[in-house]
C-alpha cells in the first residue's frame, strides 16, 4: 500500500480514535502555541496518550506501518550512507538494508521529496516506516553509530562469525562449499547476522519458519520467543540450504527431518549450535539450538537456590551412594543443575562419567559419552558397559524407559551415586513415576536419595524495576496472609529490556530429601499425595512456595512466580510471612503461603 499524500494532523486523528478528548486536546493546543513544541511529544509527556498509539494513529490514516524506535531496532553504521546533518534535515533515520532495498524511519514518510532524495543519495529503493520526530531526532544525536540493528548487523560484525567444525566423525564432509562461499552473498550475510544476533542477545534457540508471505525468523530469549526479522519468503528456501550446507545435512532431502550440529567462532570463544529441520506443507522449519559456555553457570550457589533448598541438595549429593534425580519440563534448566552438581562433586579422586543425548557441553575430569541409537548405543547398553569401567558417581541424561530406570537403581544400590533426570510435575510425582516403568518400591525406597523439582522463572530487569500491589486474585491464589498491605516488584518495560519488564532468569526449586519417614511410606507404595503431604508437614515447601517466595524476596514478579508453578491441595497453615530483612527459610514458606 502506498503511502497517502494527504497531510495527517495528530490531534484530530486521536480524538476520532477515542484516545483523546477534544477538550484535552484544547487545552494541549492552547499550551502549544505558547510553547511552541511538538503535539505529539507534549501529548506523551503528559501522560495523555502514548507514543505507540500516536504511531497506530497515524499510520492507519496514511497507509504505512510504524514503529517506536529502541536500542538494537536499526543498524547505526547505516547511518553513514546519508550523513547525520541531512538526516537531521530530513528527519529520517535509516534502519536497515537487505539486498537494494532500504528501510528508513521517517517523521515524515508522506513526503516524496524526501524519499527521492534518500534514493538518491543511496542507490537504494527506499521503504519508508513511520517514526516519531523526537525519537528520530534523539537516536541521531545520541551517535549510536556503533549499535547494531537487530537482525541486521554491520558487515563488519557478520564476518565474526567463523565456521570451525561439522560432525565430528565427518570433519572435512562440505568444507569446500564452506570455504568458497562468497562471504557477501546476501544469503550468507544473513545467516551470520541472525546468528551473531542471536547469541549477543543470549538466546537459548533460533527458529526459522515458513510463512505465506515471509520467512519469520524468531529467537527464545529468557523462554520467550521474539520477532527478530522478517525476510521475504523467496529467500526461504536459500536460508535453510545455508544452515544445511554448514551444518553437513544433506540438501537435496526436503522431505524428511534431518540433524546436524557446528561449531562456530563469535566474539572470540567457541560456540555449538545443533540444527533441526522438520518438513512443513510451506517448506521447511528450523530450530537452531544454541550452546554457549559462557552461560554455563556450574556453580550451585549461583543458580537461585534458597539456603535451606541449597543444603538439601547438597546433602543428597555427599551421600557414598544413591539416586539423586533433577525433574521438570523441558526447557526448564535441568541440566544446567546437573552439570553444576558434577562440577562440584568432580576431582582427580573420582572417576565420573556421564550418558548423555546429547552432550551439551564438556567438562574437565569427566567422562562424557554420547548415545547413539543408530548403531546400538543406547541409555541402558551405555550403562551397563559404565558399570563395568569401575565409576564413582554415573550421570545418565535422561531416564526414559524401564531398562535404563532399572540399570540405574541397580547402579545407586550397588554403591555408586547416580544423576539423571526425570519427566515429572513436581518432586513426590517422581516415584509413582519410576514405580510405572516397574521398579519395585522396595527397591526404589532404598536407593532413592532425593528428587530436586524445579522451574525458571524471568528476573526484573534492574533499569525498569517498580514497585506494585497484585490483585486480589494473585493474592489469593498465592495464598499470602496480610498480601493486601505489602508491595512486589516488578519491570515496567524498557529498551533495555525490549519492553518486556525482565532481564536473566533464576531457578525455582521443589527439595525433597528422602528420610527414613519417607522411605517407610515408599516401601508400603503409598500415594504421590499422601507422599507430598507427608513431606510438607516434616518441613517441605512446595513449587508454588518456593515461587511465592522468590516474588516476596523482588526478585520476579507475582505473576511470573503463579504462571510457572503450579497449584496444589495442601493442607498447609497460613500465619505470619517472612521479614523483608531476613532470608526467607522453609518454616516461613509454611506460614506465609
Amino acid at each position: 500500500m502506498k503511502p497517502s499524500q494527504r497531510r495527517v494532523r495528530i490531534g484530530d486523528a486521536l480524538v476520532e480514535d477515542g484516545l483523546l478528548t477534544v477538550e484535552q486536546l484544547g487545552q494541549v493546543l492552547v499550551e502549544q502555541k505558547k510553547t511552541g513544541r511538538l503535539l505529539g511529544e507534549m501529548l506523551v509527556e503528559q501522560e495523555l496518550v502514548t507514543g505507540a498509539n500516536i504511531i497506530a494513529a497515524l499510520s492507519k490514516r496514511m497507509g504505512i506501518r510504524g514503529c517506536l524506535l529502541r536500542r538494537g531496532l536499526f543498524d547505526g553504521q547505516l547511518l553513514a550512507l546519508i550523513g547525520r546533518e541531512e538526516a537531521k534535515r530530513l528527519k529520517v533515520l535509516p534502519m536497515f538494508k537487505l539486498r537494494d532495498m532500504l528501510t528508513v524511519a521517517m517523521a515524515e514518510p508522506q513526503s516524496l521529496a524526501s524519499i527521492d532524495r534518500l534514493r538518491q543519495m543511496t542507490g537504494c529503493n527506499i521503504r519508508p516506516m513511520l517514526a516519531l520526530e523526537n525519537e528520530i531526532l534523539s537516536a541521531i544525536d545520541a551517535g549510536i553509530d556503533s549499535a547494531p540493528a537487530e537482525g541486521f548487523m554491520g558487515t563488519g560484525e557478520a564476518e565474526q562469525l567463523e565456521y570451525v567444525e561439522g560432525e565430528p566423525d565427518d570433519e572435512d564432509a562440505g568444507m569446500g562449499d564452506l570455504e568458497n562461499t562468497e562471504a557477501s552473498s546476501p544469503v550468507v550475510s544473513l545467516v551470520n547476522r541472525v546468528l551473531l544476533r542471536a547469541i549477543k542477545d543470549s538466546a537459548s534457540d533460533i527458529h526459522i519458519e515458513p510463512d505465506l508471505k515471509a520467512t519469520r525468523v524468531r529467537y527464545r530469549v529468557h523462554g520467550v520467543l521474539r520477532d527478530l526479522m522478517r525476510p521475504p519468503a523467496g529467500m526461504h528456501s536459500a536460508i535453510v540450504s545455508r544452515v544445511k550446507v554448514f551444518s553437513r545435512m544433506d540438501i537435496a532431502e526436503r522431505r524428511l527431518p534431518q540433524e546436524g550440529r557446528v561449531r562456530l567462532q563469535a566474539e572470540g570463544r567457541e560456540v555449538d549450535l545443533r540444527i533441526s529441520t522438520m518438513p512443513t506443507v510451506l517448506g521447511e522449519k528450523v530450530v537452531i539450538r544454541i550452546l554457549d559456555k559462557k552461560r554455563l553457570n556450574v556453580r550451585l550457589e549461583s543458580l537461585g537456590f534458597r539456603r535451606q533448598a541449597l543444603e538439601s541438595f547438597m546433602s543428597m549429593l555427599h551421600r557414598p551412594y544413591g539416586l539423586v534425580l533433577v525433574t521438570g519440563p523441558t526447557g526448564s534448566g535441568k541440566t544446567t543443575t546437573l552439570y553444576s552438581a558434577l562440577s562440584l562433586l568432580r576431582s582427580p579422586e573420582r572417576n565420573i562419567m556421564t550418558v548423555e543425548d546429547p552432550v551439551e557441553y564438556q567438562l574437565d575430569l569427566i567422562n562424557q559419552i554420547q548415545v547413539q541409537e543408530s548403531i546400538g548405543m543406547s541409555f541402558p547398553r551405555a550403562l551397563r558397559s559404565i558399570l563395568r569401567q569401575d565409576p564413582d558417581v554415573i550421570m545418565v541424561g535422561e531416564i526414559r524407559d524401564e531398562l535404563t530406570a532399572r540399570v540405574a537403581v541397580q547402579a545407586a544400590l550397588t554403591g555408586h551415586v547416580v544423576l539423571a533426570t526425570l519427566h515429572t510435575n513436581d518432586a513426590a510425582g517422581s516415584v509413582a513415576r519410576l514405580v510405572d516403568m516397574g521398579i519395585e518400591p522396595y527397591l526404589l525406597s532404598g536407593a532413592l536419595n532425593g528428587v530436586v523439582a524445579q522451574r525458571l522463572v524471568r528476573t526484573i530487569c534492574p533499569n525498569c524495576l517498580e514497585t506494585y500491589r497484585p490483585d486480589e486474585a494473585d493474592l489469593r491464589e498465592a495464598r499470602l496472609a496480610d498480601g493486601a498491605s505489602r508491595t512486589f516488584n516488578r519491570g515496567a518495560g524498557c529498551s533495555h529490556c525490549y519492553d518486556s519488564g525482565f532481564a536473566g532468569r533464576c531457578g525455582v526449586y521443589e527439595v525433597m530429601e528422602i528420610g527414613p519417614e519417607l522411605r517407610r511410606m515408599m516401601r508400603h507404595d503409598v500415594s504421590t499425595q499422601e507422599l507430598r503431604e507427608a513431606w510438607i508437614k516434616l518441613g517441605g515447601t512446595t513449587l508454588r512456595q518456593e515461587g511465592v517466595l522468590v516474588a516476596v524476596e523482588g526478585r520476579t514478579s507475582l505473576e511470573e512466580a503463579l504462571s510457572v508453578t503450579h497449584s496444589e491441595e495442601e493442607s498447609v497453615p497460613a500465619s505470619a510471612e517472612p521479614e523483608l530483612h531476613r532470608e526467607p527459610t522453609a518454616a516461613d514458606a509454611k506460614a506465609t503461603i
